[in-house]
């Protein structure tokens, strides 16, 4: 294929991906007050919460819906993305592929469902009760708070896959990984402290104890997936 050729292939999986995420962000509004309760939960329900702008409510609304659409369009837009790649991939990298796919999302899920079970429900009370003040936090900072830590715990949960797929290509080594041990503790330790809502420690080993096992999984996996440059 010719350069046009190829803009014109990945023009038309973007506006498929766009498509599906409209009509996935449309149904969502079905369902969308119902997220917002669940959503809610950790800081008390949405009684909680005060909105002190006239369009703030609405606003919140649209966020949550839009999020949800992503999370229900996701499927489709990744099926666009390996479409459009696929073709220009070796026999072995397409394998490769479709195991690396669904492990991301399943860990990314994986993530999110701690962030939002096990972290949100430690941290929120915490911060909500802190120095005994009475607070009653903004929908919208609330809930963008909510979706920044998902988001990132979502991703962090992710490490297994990224080492593996470094060793796969050679990058790193096993090796390098239990040697480094030390160092990753740190580099834990600090990503932590930055994800983490609160400052005090309990939330923080939170963070952490996931993160170390995650770090164990992929050197592991490394074991399983090197080979040497």
């Amino acid at each position: 294929m010719t350069l046009m050729e190829h803009l014109i292939e990945l023009r038309n999986r973007l506006i498929r991906a766009s498509l599906a995420l409209l009509i996935a962000t449309a149904i969502s509004f079905i369902f969308a007050d119902r997220l917002v309760d669940i959503l809610t939960i950790p800081v008390g329900g949405r009684e909680a919460l005060e909105a002190i702008d006239v369009t703030e409510n609405i606003g919140v609304f649209m966020r949550v819906s839009l999020i949800s659409g992503l999370v229900l369009a996701m499927p489709v837009i990744v099926y666009q993305l390996i479409s459009f790649i696929v073709p220009g991939l070796t026999r072995e990298e397409r394998r490769s592929l479709w195991i690396i796919v669904p492990s991301a999302s399943l860990l990314f899920l994986i993530g999110v469902a701690f962030a939002y079970f096990v972290l949100l429900r430690a941290a929120v009370p915490f911060l909500i009760s802190f120095l005994d003040i009475p607070t009653r936090p903004r929908p919208q900072s609330y809930f963008g708070f909510v979706a920044r830590l998902t988001f990132w715990i979502g991703v962090s949960f992710e490490t297994p896959l990224i080492l593996a797929f470094l060793a796969r290509l050679g990058v790193i080594t096993p090796q390098s990984l239990r040697q480094n041990r030390k160092y990753a503790v740190v580099g834990i330790a600090l990503i932590s402290a930055a994800i983490t809502p609160t400052v005090d420690p309990v939330n923080m080993l939170l963070v952490m104890l996931p993160l170390m096992l995650l770090y164990e999984l992929g050197v592991f996996l490394s074991r399983l997936t090197y080979r040497p440059r």
